[in-house]
């Protein structure tokens, strides 16, 4: 048996089947997994992956192994891990896995340290801690490394800020930063699925709640958007003027967080951010508000002062805890403030993480064809990579669009034509 570190290889065959029932929603990945099987473009390659183990990361782990890579894969979230799949990645496509649902702290960084024991050439990381691990801890590796890529919007913060300082020893692709990741992952896919744990979790009506959401980027957007559509009442929370703007031309509400702590029913934070939601704001809360997070860290809610606030605490549902605070108000966090999508529910849906699992796979190829050239900051997602998804999905969804004629490439390349 292959190195790994699982609940129980027992729960393979379910893993197996779910992994097969998301791969019917991920063609793109798909037809890249086929291309990679006959020319191997990652022979000889070894991949460390961090991510969420998940049905849909099966597929991508499976995709990199068919292009000739040896891959290691650890867990980017403790709560994210589904256990049947790292089942079915060690019984049946002998891919080394390190991850268990519900580990601590201790075995978390243990099973990253486990996935870097391959001595990786490439990394592909959800949050940066492979990257920060190699920079504070096994800087030894870095001599081997090709290059790596971050799948999220907190891990490119991260990355860039190293990049900035000059502390940064390798290349970054930043996947995030695709069209084809961004616009639909962060979006509808964030925006769905956040619902979706909210909903399993706590089993509560969306429709005719006050939902609170921190944060109007993509993520924020897609929440908002969802929210808004179940028949919620949303209030939007920002710092950045050009997004508060944006908000409220979208139609929602927007005020400070200390305002909406008084009338939410339900919050959710995306920002990327510490203590969003903070020591003050829980005091001003309704009894029986829920708390959740969809940013990457579980840092948006300030819990040790919800702690301190409190006066006991215990598990009423699967994933929801209840804080009784001083005051006797009750406030329920989901997910243990961790990510709610993957925490409570099953994450993305799989036609959507198809396009950001096929940027992860073509830009490990774009590595391997390119390292030699490419310098130790962060990288955009080249736009031969991220057009050529967008039409294979659109190819693989039987969506036809026009293409330009020659006099219209000519017209907007030129500037004699005039108007």
């Amino acid at each position: 048996m292959i190195k790994h570190d699982i609940k129980d290889i027992n729960l393979a065959k379910k893993g197996k089947l779910r992994t097969e029932w998301a791969a019917q929603e991920m063609p793109v990945l798909k037809s890249i997994a086929k291309r990679f099987s006959k020319e191997k473009p990652l022979k000889g390659l070894r991949i460390s992956a961090c991510l969420h183990v998940t049905t849909e990361t099966a597929n991508l782990a499976e995709t990199l192994k068919a292009g000739g890579a040896e891959v290691f894969l650890c867990a980017s979230n403790p709560l994210s891990t589904q256990d049947d799949v790292t089942a079915s990645l060690v019984r049946f496509s002998s891919i080394s896995v390190f991850a268990i649902k519900g580990e601590d702290n201790r075995t978390y960084y243990r099973h990253i340290n486990d996935a870097l024991s391959l001595k990786p050439h490439i990394t592909m990381d959800d949050g940066a801690d492979l990257v920060s691990t190699i920079h504070k801890e096994r800087k030894v590796l870095i001599k081997n490394l090709l290059g790596g890529t971050e799948e999220t919007t907190t891990g490119v913060i991260r990355l860039r800020a190293m990049a900035e300082k000059g502390v940064l020893k390798y290349p970054i692709i930043a996947v995030n930063d695709a069209y084809t990741k961004y616009l639909f992952d962060n979006r509808y896919g964030t925006g769905q699925s956040t619902i979706d744990g909210i909903m399993r979790a706590t089993n509560r009506l969306i429709a005719g709640s006050v939902v609170v959401v921190s944060g109007y980027g993509w993520c924020g957007k897609g929440i908002a958007m969802r929210a808004k559509g179940m028949g919620a009442r949303v209030i939007i929370t920002e710092i950045d003027p050009l997004r508060a703007l944006e908000a409220t031309m979208d139609g929602f509400e927007l005020m400070p967080i200390k305002e909406a702590s008084k009338m939410g029913d339900i919050f959710v934070t995306a920002t990327g951010d510490i203590d969003v939601i903070s020591k003050e704001c829980f005091t001003l809360m309704k009894d029986g508000a829920i708390l959740c997070n969809s940013g990457h860290f579980n840092v948006e809610i300030a819990l040790d002062a919800l702690k301190n606030v409190s006066r006991s605490r215990r598990i009423i549902r699967d994933f929801v805890e209840e804080y009784t605070l001083k005051n006797n108000k009750r406030l329920y966090l989901l997910g243990e403030g961790r990510l709610v999508n993957l925490a409570a529910a099953e994450g993305h849906p799989s036609a959507v993480m198809d396009m950001s699992f096929a940027n992860q796979a073509l830009c490990a190829e774009h590595i391997a064809k390119n390292y030699k050239k490419l310098e130790n900051k962060v990288y955009g997602v080249p736009e031969e990579i991220d057009k050529g998804i967008a039409r294979l999905k659109l190819h693989a969804m039987g969506i036809k669009i026009d293409t330009l004629t020659e006099e219209q490439r000519k017209y907007l390349k030129s500037w004699e034509m005039g108007t």
